[in-house]
Parts: C-alpha cells; sequence; structure tokens
C-alpha cells in the first residue's frame, strides 16, 4: 500500500429484487450505482445471480448504468464463463465498455456452473458431455477481446460487410480483465496471464486455515508472478458496515445479519474447504483499525467493499454513505475530482 494510503474504493452490490415485481430492485440497483458516483467511488461492481432473485446479466444492467454515470468504473465481479459463449460474451463487453468509454472492468472466473447436474440439459443439451470449463474459456474471451480472428470470412458480400473480428473492438479490453480466484493456483495463471486479480471474501484453505495468511500469500504470489507488476491491479473484496450515521433500527439489523454469518468464518467449509473472512461493522475508525492490522489490507491499495446481500434500498445509502464520507477517509482515501459537468 503507497504510503498506507488507499488509493481505489469501489463498492459490490449483486441487485436483489422481488421475483413478483423485478423492477424497482433493479431500479433500486442503478439508483446506487449512481449514488455510488456522486459520492466520489472508484468503481462500482455488480455479481451475476443465475436462476436467483439478484442480477443474473450484470453486463445487460452496466450497459444501463453507462447511461446514468460519466465517471465511476463499472465491474462484473464476477461473470462465471461456464454460463458463457465467450466469443458472444466478447461483443457484448465491448459493446458496453463503448457505451460506457472505456469505463468496463470485465471480472470472471471459470469453472462449471453451480448445480451444474441440474442445469446441464438446459444450458448445453447437446454439448454438456463436451464442455470445457477450464482455463481455456478464459483464453478464448481474452483471444475475442484482443482481436483474434472469430471468422475465416470478412470482406464484402452484397452489401453487407463482415469482419473477421469481434465488433466492436476495443484494444485495450483484455488488458482490463480481472480473474476472481480463491485458490493459490488460479491466482498463479490469473498472473501469469497478465490479468488483475479479484480476491474476495472468500478463499480456500489449501496450506493455512487463516483466512488473512492466506489471501496475503494469494497476493504476495499474484505479483511475485505478474508478467507486468506495475500493470497488474489487485482488489480486495469484504464486507464492511459501518454504522455511524445508521439509525438504532439499522444497527440492530445490521448486527444480526452479521451474526448470522459469524459461524461459518470458524473453520473451512464444505468439500472445497473455503474460508469466509468476517463481516466488518461498526463506527469507521473501529473498522479501519481492524483493516489496518490485517496482512492482507496492508498488501492492497485497491478495495471493493461488499454490500450486504438483503437489507433494503435506504440501508445502502446509508451505508455507502458512511464508506465514503466516513471509513474512505479514515483508510487515507479521497474521491478524485472531476471537472463541472466533465
Amino acid at each position: 500500500m503507497a504510503n498506507g494510503q488507499l488509493q481505489r474504493l469501489g463498492f459490490l452490490t449483486i441487485g436483489l429484487f422481488d421475483p413478483d415485481d423485478p423492477r424497482p430492485g433493479h431500479e433500486s440497483t442503478l439508483e446506487v450505482i449512481e449514488l455510488g458516483e456522486q459520492l466520489g467511488f472508484d468503481s462500482a461492481w455488480v455479481r451475476h445471480r443465475h436462476l436467483q432473485h439478484g442480477v443474473s446479466s450484470p453486463v445487460a444492467l452496466l450497459a444501463a448504468a453507462t447511461q446514468r454515470t460519466r465517471h465511476i468504473e463499472l465491474g462484473t465481479a464476477v461473470i462465471p464463463l461456464g454460463w458463457e459463449n465467450p466469443l458472444r460474451l466478447a461483443e457484448d463487453l465491448a459493446t458496453v465498455d463503448v457505451l460506457s468509454g472505456g469505463r468496463l472492468q470485465p471480472g470472471i472466473s471459470v469453472g462449471p456452473p453451480t448445480h451444474w447436474d441440474d442445469v446441464k440439459k438446459s444450458l448445453y443439451p447437446d454439448t454438456w458431455e463436451d464442455e470445457d470449463f477450464t482455463y481455456e474459456r478464459i483464453e478464448r474471451l481474452l483471444h475475442h477481446l484482443g482481436g483474434g480472428r472469430a471468422s475465416d470470412f470478412a470482406g464484402v458480400e452484397g452489401i453487407e460487410t463482415y469482419s473477421a473480428r469481434v465488433e466492436p473492438h476495443v484494444p485495450d479490453l483484455a488488458s482490463r480483465v480481472w480473474q476472481g480466484a480463491a485458490g493459490l493456483g488460479s491466482v498463479r495463471w490469473a498472473a501469469e496471464r497478465g490479468l488483475n486479480l479479484l480476491s474476495s471474501n472468500l478463499v480456500r484453505a489449501e496450506d493455512d486455515d487463516d483466512f488473512d495468511r492466506v489471501q496475503r500469500s494469494h497476493i504476495d504470489t499474484f505479483r511475485a508472478h505478474h508478467r507486468d507488476p506495475s500493470r497488474g491491479r489487485v482488489s480486495q473484496g469484504r464486507v464492511v458496515i459501518p454504522t455511524d450515521s445508521a439509525t438504532p433500527e439499522q444497527v440492530a439489523k445490521y448486527q444480526a445479519y452479521v451474526d448470522s454469518r459469524l459461524p461459518r468464518t470458524h473453520a473451512p467449509q464444505g468439500p472445497g474447504r473455503i474460508l469466509f473472512s468476517t463481516d466488518l461493522i461498526g463506527p469507521a475508525a473501529s473498522i479501519a483499525d481492524q483493516l489496518h492490522a490485517t496482512l492482507s489490507y496492508q498488501a492492497v491499495d485497491e478495495v471493493v467493499f461488499a454490500l450486504p446481500f438483503t437489507f433494503d434500498h435506504d440501508d445502502y445509502v446509508q451505508i455507502l454513505t458512511d464508506i465514503a464520507t466516513r471509513l474512505g477517509p479514515e483508510l487515507g482515501w479521497s474521491p478524485t475530482a472531476h471537472p463541472a459537468g466533465g
């Protein structure tokens, strides 16, 4: 961390909505992103939720967000490529980036879709036995984002002109791809491939059962093996809930949420031995002290704080406002000034 000062501050939302009336939830998510820009956040990220009551199409939602914002980076954290055709996703990502004026930060991950056995015949009815969910899928996406050949034909046919590459083409979009990585192997692969690293509030307990030490080892490994260390960005993500301006009712709700999630942080969870970080709640100064004391936070200058899943719009307004106006300054961060009307 440069001089102990946080350089970039972002937030993440899953965009919860009512399945019987989904529009208000999506509108709330867009309003939260707008608020984030007004508060000076550097980035806003949307997490996918396939077959759930959260944003199932973050790229589509961010396309709308491009028309409501002008400066804030817009990211996906993360798109699981097992659900995607890399060529088609490259077209969508490039289109949204053009609409945003070059602000898109695509975050992706690999592996089979969640509940693979339950969805495979709907997702890939004819090819599910042959689908490749390895890093090769990332390579295909990077190939197309980088302008690699997508078709053996290019030229004029009748009155139509065809390109051999994905259009629109954005020359630097591939360099803005982030990989969400929970294990050391994925971290090292991302570094060697020149990607950015999204390190979230969960990691795999491969050689250690301490979350902070594991996450720090991931960050150090990424920096040590990145093909261009001066350009490889690392973001730390976790849930923080500053309560400085919260009402007593909000504080009680927030504390109950944190308490309900605490047991999962005591030991590795499931066959994948997933370690979860603890949620941080309380006055901004207290949260800042706790962050400064962690090995992993000491190694980054960029964070993405995740908003809790099930809160109300007014809660998100309070939390984001406290993060930007109280916690951010406690961490040495200040919003980037933008010219009026710029």
